[in-house]
């Protein structure tokens, strides 16, 4: 059962592709609607308690993965990658900090991007802009460039194949913190961090068997709950993917269990914060340099008026040069209201630009100020630091200049792989991992 009828109608839906075929759009929307979930109702509950721990304190949000996600790059190796580091970056996290930490893959979603602009100009031909897979192809083409509704269909079964991959891998031994040595293997990584992470590793061992040889076993050493997420963009795959809760009779958007409305698509009277209002699971906002103290009030009122915790979060992404300012008023504006968020910091999209090169790239000293910005605001404020949203890969990449490799504007062109923006590499993510929990450790 889909429930398409709550939706207000008539609301502008900023961003969305402009599809030449409306029978084509129907036919693929009518598919979706027959699908099964991809994620249960159940699940996001679940999720919610937790990001209502990590909002009063408790616990620390981690969510990384892909800026875009490719169809070409949904393989076995490249989704074993991306978790094999998130969960390398976590237990650095909690090891150090000593908080739970909520592990949520950018990834079984992220198909889809915002743009600037509507049309992309090379040598005199202008065609739609690269949406995502979800909507067209990178390839310069006529025919690569023309949004396809079928693609919305492509999108849900290669998040199914995703997650499945990601379930058997999280629930299947693969993530049992006795394999925490072996998430290192096969990484080519910076010697300074992987000496550092073995050391690690081995405390965490050695705690292991002296809690085993006291006779205790947990089931929680086996398995981790590892969640999705991807940004709720293109509304008639969403839509599609909502379903009428049979416990509770409330609405959830099954695609997956967390999603964000993004900085360009929040307007308060829009087609976007409708969606977000209408359903049960938890919600994220993404807030911009440019974001003022009454905006936030108004999206709390809007998305969280009974002020449930782990409802609403709120990521931030200002700039390394902008975060000291613009957030401390944001931060006391909440805080005083008394509303309950969790406070979540995203370094990566403030802090693009181009590269002599022609490529997009980022600094990964200014994705660590901005972080280290980020805690500073919060500490002195007096609130939670309460996560990182990481645009990473697995894969040994050349898209952020810097970090312990000592990447190049000329080390970018030798692999550059993301179809949109620089994302940071295995080595890079783990470097961060290690300097983030050392702020929570002293925060």
């Amino acid at each position: 059962m889909n429930a398409n009828s709550i939706f207000k109608s008539g609301l502008v839906a900023a961003q969305q592709p402009t599809w030449p075929d409306p029978e084509a759009v129907k036919s693929a929307v009518a598919e979706l609607e027959s699908f099964p979930p991809l994620v249960f109702a159940g699940e996001c509950d679940n999720l919610k308690k937790r990001i209502g721990e990590a909002a009063l304190g408790r616990a620390f949000w981690l969510q990384g993965g892909d800026c875009a996600e490719t169809f070409a790059a949904a393989t076995a190796d490249s989704i074993r990658n991306r978790i094999k580091t998130i969960l390398q970056m976590a237990a650095v996290l909690q090891y150090f900090s000593s908080l739970p930490v909520i592990k949520v893959g950018r990834m079984a979603g992220q198909f889809a991007k915002p743009r600037s602009n509507d049309m992309e100009t090379r040598d005199g031909v202008t065609l739609p802009a690269y949406r995502g897979d979800a909507v067209n192809d990178l390839e310069f083409t006529k025919d690569a460039r023309t949004p396809d509704p079928k693609r919305l269909v492509r999108v849900y079964n290669t998040s199914a194949a995703t997650l499945n991959l990601v379930r058997a891998f999280t629930q299947g031994g693969f993530a049992d913190l006795r394999q925490v040595h072996s998430w290192n293997k096969g990484f080519a990584a910076d010697a300074r961090f992987s000496a550092r992470y073995e050391e690690m590793a081995k405390e965490i061992g050695r705690a292991i068997q002296f809690m085993q040889s006291a006779g205790v076993d947990p089931e929680s050493f086996k398995s981790v709950d590892f969640y999705s997420s991807h940004e709720a963009l293109i509304l008639e795959y969403e839509k599609a993917l909502t379903r009428i809760d049979s416990r509770t009779n409330n609405p959830y958007d099954v695609s997956a269990h967390f999603v964000w409305v993004g900085e360009r698509t929040r307007q308060l009277d829009g087609a976007h914060i409708d969606f977000a209002e209408k359903i049960h699971n938890p919600i994220g906002v993404k807030l911009g340099p440019k974001t003022t103290t009454d905006e936030v009030l108004a999206i709390i009122n809007k998305l969280n008026s009974s002020n449930e915790p782990g409802r609403l979060t709120f990521i931030t992404r200002m700039g390394a040069g902008l975060i000291r300012e613009k957030l401390p008023p944001l931060v006391e504006a909440v805080r005083k209201s008394g509303a309950i968020v969790l406070w979540v910091c995203d370094p990566m999209h403030g802090n693009t630009y181009e590269a002599p090169s022609g490529y997009k790239t980022r600094k990964f000293d200014d994705v660590l100020d901005e972080v280290r910005g980020f805690f500073e605001v919060h500490k002195k404020l007096g609130t939670h630091p309460g996560g990182i949203h990481i645009e990473l890969t697995g894969d040994d990449v050349t898209e952020c200049v810097g970090g312990g490799e000592a990447i190049s504007h000329e080390d970018l062109s030798s692999r550059y792989e993301s179809a949109c923006d620089p994302r940071l590499n295995h080595t890079q993510s783990l470097e961060l991992a290690f300097l983030v929990a050392e702020m929570l450790r002293d925060r």
